[in-house]
């Protein structure tokens, strides 16, 4: 999974998520508290060593499995990326001795202002909240709730004071709740009892401790009738009306017939607005995308929210088809104009995915390449643009290597950043999944280490583990995923070795479901080839690992890459550890590895390559004494003679062919004392 989360285990007392040494409370002093919130107390505190003030809410937890279950689901929120939602800072669990109370503290970004404020500010004043104002701040909290509704996470808490202002036109949602925290009946009674307005922005089936998507819609029209009615209504009123409509719906109709009489603005939109948000069944309320729609499609809302430019009225196909009829100058210069129109984007690129190679151009084109990034930068939610961007650089980048095998691909940080942060808003969508994977691949071959580097930092080596595991059944992950671990692993430069030591596992599992794949086995050999070099396969896993790399040579001789990159690892194996040696000459079902190594070198013995790998694998096969007689009635001796008499301009090989048959030769003569295994 990309970016901090969850390792799995469960954390102990006074342990963070992302680490810091010492006790967590340490590093901060703390101001003061601000009112209690509805699960426990909000401290403003400021950083130590920044003075950078924050809030943390400090939430009492009944016992040590209750926090870590609560800090295990809010963990996946430090994921988050958007520009209207404040992320937590970190979590963590901690003990207060005096009172003998175990806490889950949440870090949060600390502001003077919220809607709280705002609505209070003019309910005092008895003034209309700024209409401009208003429509482009709800476009940014519909931004970032349908966002968090994309990816199944719901708010659970939302209201007035958790929504910030970090400018004057500029908000965020914050305070995002789990499921664990909020269904705590006996807090949630301590505070009713406490506070009764905190609850009354909960939609019926949340006070039920029954939490949707669809209790956020409900929370968020409470939001909206507040700030639209709060020139003409006081706290207490406003309170009981949010009350009352769980009840009695009618009630709404009052307030919307007075909002008409006192010309509050776009009271019109608002009559249409509120009655489907407000509805006392969840399944009739409606959902985040139909809020957009009423006010800012069919509405005449505005907002400086750009990813509500994925709502406005569609360009007619025919016009877009005709707009399309062009080069690809011409169509580049559509896109870009038409940039903010998701389906103008689509077709365009579509028509490009049909293009034949010498319209599109042979090479790498940076202007063509930048503006697919940016198109997939500014339509990040819409899964068919990120499918076919993706689609369209792997086109590209194919269609270069094939005319210009030597030319390199830039991977700059645009395309990388773009392609991660698909992977990010899509995790589970397999058909994309394989397009970044093989796209991510080739480029990560054509670059730096550095480029390697930053997609381990971005956790990329554990989602491609993860997905191996969850996605056995789908072929097309399999493969893609092993291209890119393959090409991870290339340079040698491992950010973190321990997931690594899954691999082998998993490889294994991945062969079993697709025992015939010559392309799975290729694919495998060359990621087992380097975990061994890496040294990331375990004593106990050689044997396992050596029977796999003879499986998928007799499966695919003919593949050179399989037999070259399985010779390879069969070699590295056996260097280091006599069980993989015996492995290799011990007589089997399929027959031993010393009669594949035969068929090996019929096959392929004109490719100095091919032989090259053949003959390291019997230099240090020959290096174990016990070895020595396998080899012999093997009858070895003359397949590596041969090698030496038809490779004579090959240093390497010949020197590979004298060193076994110096210690075959040895082997037919008197043993000397002892029989220690002697290295070449």
């Amino acid at each position: 999974m990309l970016g901090p989360e969850s390792d799995g285990r469960r954390p102990t007392q006074g342990e963070r998520g992302p680490g810091y040494p010492g006790e967590p409370m340490d590093k901060y002093q703390v101001l003061y508290q601000l009112i209690p919130g509805a699960l426990g107390v909000n401290l403003v505190v400021e950083e130590m060593e920044t003075k950078v003030k924050r809030v943390i809410k400090q939430v009492e937890c009944m016992d040590d499995h209750h926090a870590s279950q609560a800090l295990e689901e809010l963990m996946p929120l430090l994921k988050l990326r958007h520009a209207h939602i404040s992320v937590y800072r970190e979590l963590f669990i901690t003990w207060n001795g005096e009172i003998s109370s175990l806490y889950l503290c949440l870090v949060m970004e600390f502001n003077k202002l919220s809607f709280h404020e705002v609505i209070e500010d003019k309910r005092k004043a008895k003034e209309i909240i700024d209409s401009e104002w208003m429509q482009n701040v709800l476009g940014q909290v519909l931004d970032a709730l349908e966002y968090l509704h994309h990816l199944d996470i719901i708010h659970r808490n939302l209201k007035p004071s958790n929504i910030i202002l970090v400018s004057s036109d500029h908000c965020k949602l914050q305070d995002l709740s789990s499921n664990v925290l909020m269904t705590n009946k006996a807090k949630w009674n301590i505070r009713a009892e406490e506070d009764p307005f905190h609850k009354s922005w909960m939609a019926p089936e949340a006070l039920n401790f029954s939490f949707s998507q669809k209790s956020d819609i409900w929370s968020l029209g409470c939001i909206i009738l507040d700030m639209t009615s709060c020139s003409f209504m006081d706290s207490t009123e406003a309170m009981y009306l949010r009350k009352s409509l769980r009840q009695s719906p009618g009630s709404l109709k009052t307030v919307l017939k007075t909002m008409e009489e006192k010309q509050i603005p776009d009271a019109e939109i608002f009559r249409n607005l509120l009655p489907g948000m407000l509805q006392i069944d969840p399944s009739d309320r409606i959902t985040i995308k139909d809020v957009v729609h009423i006010t800012f499609v069919s509405g005449s809302f505005k907002s400086s929210c750009i990813s509500l430019t994925l709502y406005r009225q569609m360009v007619p196909a025919s016009i877009t088809d005709m707009l399309l009829e062009g080069n690809v100058a011409s169509i580049l210069e559509v896109m870009q104009n038409f940039s903010g129109w998701p389906e103008v984007q689509f077709r365009a690129m579509k028509r490009l995915l049909k293009m034949p190679a010498d319209q599109l151009g042979l090479q790498w084109s940076p202007e063509l390449v930048e503006v697919v990034v940016t198109t997939m930068q500014l339509h990040d939610r819409v899964l068919d643009i990120q499918l076919c961007a993706c689609s369209l650089l792997l086109h590209l980048l194919g269609q270069a290597l094939v005319h210009h095998p030597e030319a390199k691909a830039p991977c700059n940080q645009a395309i990388t950043s773009a392609v991660l942060s698909a992977l990010r808003s899509y995790p589970e969508e397999e058909s994309l999944l394989v397009l970044v994977y093989s796209l991510l691949a080739i480029t990560t071959t054509q670059e730096s280490e550095s480029v390697s580097e930053e997609l381990q930092n971005a956790g990329l080596l554990e989602h491609i583990l993860e997905h191996l595991n969850s996605s056995l059944e789908n072929r097309d992950v399999c493969v893609s995923g092993l291209g890119l671990l393959w090409a991870l692993l290339l340079d040698g430069i491992i950010v973190n070795k321990a997931p690594l030591e899954k691999v082998p596992d998993l490889i294994s599992q991945v062969l079993a479901t697709y025992p015939a794949d010559g392309e799975m086995a290729e694919a495998s050999c060359g990621v087992f080839w380097l975990l061994s070099l890496l040294g990331c396969i375990k004593e106990r896993q050689f044997e396992q690992v050596v029977a796999l790399l003879l499986q998928s040579i007799r499966l695919c001789q003919n593949r050179v890459l399989l037999v070259n990159n399985a010779y390879r690892g069969l070699a590295s194996l056996v260097k280091v550890s006599e069980l993989a040696a015996f492995k290799v000459v011990v007589q089997e079902e399929g027959g031993s590895g010393l009669s594949l190594v035969k068929e090996t070198y019929q096959l392929h013995k004109d490719d100095p390559e091919v032989v090259e790998n053949v003959g390291m694998l019997l230099v240090h096969l020959a290096s174990y004494e016990e070895i020595l007689p396998e080899l012999v009635s093997s009858s070895m001796k003359a397949l590596v003679q041969e090698i030496k008499e038809r490779f004579t301009s090959s240093l390497e090989l010949v020197s590979y062919a004298e060193k076994v048959l110096l210690r075959l030769e040895a082997a037919t003569s008197p043993s000397p004392p002892g029989g220690a295994a002697a290295q070449p």
